[in-house]
């Protein structure tokens, strides 16, 4: 199946009194990264001056509305580049796209099975999640995505995640998947999932034969 962009409005059943009537306009469209990747010109930039990147994040995606098409092209690439750095083990790079006081929920099975703490605050919590799973799947695992999600201050990002056990070497094919809300362009918080209905269902929605369904 060839996914193409698509735009429904449909009611959000999850999260936020304000938006519990509220119908929001959903964009759907497939995402794809590069192999081989190094930092983009803004990224180096905003390393280099975060008070810029901060600003630039708050202009381009913040202010405006969600339904406008540069917003839409600036979010795609943003998450395009982030999923690039996280690749390549660049996590100065993928922290660009987190407030500082980001709250991180990691996979909550992991949280249950002792592996990983509920939630990890700021840009150094996430840092320190990301380098204890080296420890299990040595710092060779992948996101390849296959859908970007956009609806409001929100977004949902689907992927693969094949990843080797480091003691074993057994492969494994695991899918990922991630909701987050963002904050002035940046996100203020992610929850990771295994499974892409469970992400799916935590926003109001499912997926079956590639069309979306209000609950």
């Amino acid at each position: 199946m060839v996914l193409r962009e698509s735009r429904l409005v449909l009611p959000l059943r999850d999260t936020g009194r304000a938006m519990l009537r509220e119908n929001v306009e959903f964009v759907r469209k497939p995402l794809r990264v590069r192999a081989r990747s190094r930092r983009s010109l803004e990224q180096r930039l905003a390393i280099r001056f975060p008070r810029l990147g901060a600003a630039l994040a708050r202009l381009l995606i913040g202010r405006l509305p969600p339904g406008s098409r540069v917003r839409q092209a600036f979010m795609w690439r943003v998450v395009r580049l982030g999923i690039e750095a996280f690749n390549r083990r660049d996590l100065d790079a993928v922290v660009l796209g987190f407030q500082p006081d980001v709250a991180y929920y990691p996979y909550r099975e992991f949280a249950e099975a002792g592996l990983a703490e509920p939630c990890y605050h700021g840009p150094s919590g996430y840092r320190a999640y990301v380098s204890s799973t080296y420890e299990a799947w040595g710092n060779d695992v992948l996101i390849e995505p296959t859908e970007l999600i956009l609806f409001g201050d929100r977004f949902v990002l689907l992927a693969d995640m094949p990843m080797r056990a480091r003691a074993s070497g057994v492969s494994l094919a695991q899918t990922y998947a991630c909701v987050a809300t963002l904050r002035d362009g940046r996100v203020s918080h992610q929850r990771d999932y295994l499974d892409h209905a469970d992400a799916l269902a935590a926003v109001g929605l499912s997926d079956q034969r590639g069309e979306f369904r209000g609950p």
